[in-house]
């Protein structure tokens, strides 16, 4: 543990699992939830591989979904990094948190989340059968010690108990994980409650706990249940099981505990926060600890974006860029793969992490409380016969509704893309004007360079640029002032040995465009 501080985490991702607990969570009073569309477009899951370096499983959900999740809290976000500044100087007592956390490591862990967020099980109408069946077992047991024809009744009593045993298995099978780690998950928040400074992160938390132990005697069943099967020899099983049939203890004890956990979700989901939240400050001062570069973010007020030396995290030697915008928006030009969309998506990232984690990959960045949305990966729906200018008129529809709150950053790649030259940017100038009204900020690219001069009053100019020799292409990936003067598509045809019949008929209609745009 203490050599993997501040190195990736060599695990499998199972995102179905990691997810649950994002999915099933109420996010009605957050400030803001990332839209799948924006983290499909952002590359969230690779984000989060990067970013996760918690020990526990109820941490990596925790983490999930904070990074999901934009929420305003200045207070927590002070104590979060004096606890963060603790974890990252005192090895010993990281080491012994990391270890305490490590017991909620395996699959099962994921569970805990369905006791406090997912319907239970109900009893059938006729449980009041299985109660009558336990007890005529007792009974037929005592009394066959002093008559023997009772084992009769207790044998057919039995054969009964067998099949509603086994019926009962597969209500029992999604419990028989998760119980026993709700146990662990509430022993392990005890031993992390010592410590005076986390006791901050809840001070009501005791409570919680204690209301847990309330049925602890009751779950110990299923933890006893989940030993059985991994730990003891088969022939102690075979007599548990055959205990377990004869007076269905299964289903009674299963029903009675899950009706006791469900007026209990409110302490399960508190215990379940403040474990999964140390994890997540032990993940986030491993990933600082990891980094060459990182700052704290400053939000402030002020509708401005700055940043020094900013670098996109999933980029290997990324090349940094300074970024400074006051009351417009960006429109952006420049070739492909000359690094216009890895650029807005490094904002759009740095930005996310900041707001949530408290950590961008920069010297230095401010910047407002924005929410954030983007419109850069758009596909065709074939499924429901729908085009890709279709379904791009929808994305852009929705980003204009949500253009009317205000305070929203919108990242933008090849508006329009989808449809004819001029329609393309007759729509585009008229929807990018919309959408950087109402102190909203645009990041958007285009290859369009007359949309230029149409939104010089809104948008700042900027471009990435190419170097083109006799047989090659270099890029520099720096964010330049101003619009691309230099295009290049043709020569980069002529590099990679078109026809020469193709390149100089593309060059003279080349010519003749722009002599219809220069006149026009």
């Amino acid at each position: 543990m203490k050599a993997s501080f501040g190195k990736l985490k060599d695990d499998a991702f199972d995102f179905d699992y990691i997810q649950k607990y994002f999915r099933n969570k109420d996010h009605s009073e957050d400030f803001q939830v990332l839209s799948d569309k924006t983290c499909n477009d952002l590359d969230f899951e690779d984000l989060f591989i990067l970013l996760d370096r918690t020990h526990s499983k109820v941490g990596q959900q925790y983490l999930y979904n904070q990074l999901r999740t934009i929420v305003v809290n200045e207070n927590k976000a002070s104590l979060n990094e004096t606890l963060i500044k603790k974890i990252t100087e005192d090895s010993d007592f990281r080491l012994s948190v990391q270890k305490r956390l490590d017991k909620l490591n395996r699959k099962e862990a994921y569970y805990v989340s369905t006791l406090f967020q997912e319907e239970h099980l109900h009893p059938p109408k006729w449980f009041f059968v299985i109660k009558l069946l336990s007890f005529t077992s007792l009974i037929s047991l005592v009394l066959a010690f002093f008559n023997p024809m009772f084992f009769m009744v207790l044998l057919a009593v039995f054969c009964v108990n067998f099949i509603l045993h086994y019926w009962n298995k597969k209500n029992i099978v999604e419990y028989v994980g998760s119980i026993p780690e709700l146990l662990k998950l509430n022993s392990v928040a005890s031993h992390l409650y010592v410590n005076d400074q986390f006791k901050k992160l809840s001070t009501d938390l005791p409570k919680s706990m204690a209301i847990i132990n309330e049925v602890k005697s009751r779950m110990r069943f299923f933890q006893l249940e989940a030993k059985l099967q991994g730990e003891l020899e088969i022939i102690l099983w075979f007599v548990f099981e055959i205990v377990k049939t004869m007076f269905l203890l299964e289903p009674l004890l299963l029903f009675g505990v899950l009706k006791r956990l469900n007026t209990k979700r409110n302490h399960i989901h508190d215990v379940f926060q403040f474990v999964g939240h140390i994890d997540m400050l032990i993940s986030i001062a491993s990933l600082r600890e990891g980094l060459n570069t990182y700052c704290l973010p400053n939000i402030n007020a002020e509708n401005q974006i700055i940043a020094k030396e900013m670098s996109h995290p999933l980029v290997f030697n990324c090349v940094t860029n300074d970024v400074h915008l006051s009351e417009k928006s960006v429109l952006l030009t420049g070739s492909n793969m000359s690094g216009k969309t890895t650029f807005i998506r490094a904002l759009g990232l740095n930005i996310i992490t900041g707001l949530t984690i408290n950590t961008c990959f920069a010297k230095a960045m401010t910047f407002p409380l924005l929410k954030i949305f983007s419109a850069i990966r758009i596909s065709d729906d074939l499924l429901n016969d729908k085009s890709y200018y279709f379904e791009e008129v929808l994305t852009i529809k929705e980003l204009l509704s949500i253009s009317q709150d205000g305070n929203n950053l919108f990242l933008l790649d090849e508006i329009f893309k989808g449809t004819n030259t001029v329609e393309r940017i007759a729509a585009g100038k008229s929807v990018l004007s919309a959408l950087a009204r109402n102190g909203n900020k645009v990041l958007v690219s285009t290859h369009d360079i007359e949309l230029t001069d149409m939104l010089l009053n809104q948008y700042e100019l900027y471009h990435f640029s190419e170097t083109v020799n006799e047989n090659t292409v270099g890029f520099d990936y720096k964010l330049k002032e101003g619009k691309l003067k230099n295009r290049n598509a043709i020569k980069i045809l002529e590099i990679n040995d078109y026809p020469k019949e193709v390149i100089e008929e593309a060059m003279e209609i080349s010519k003749e465009m722009d002599k219809i745009y220069t006149t026009n």
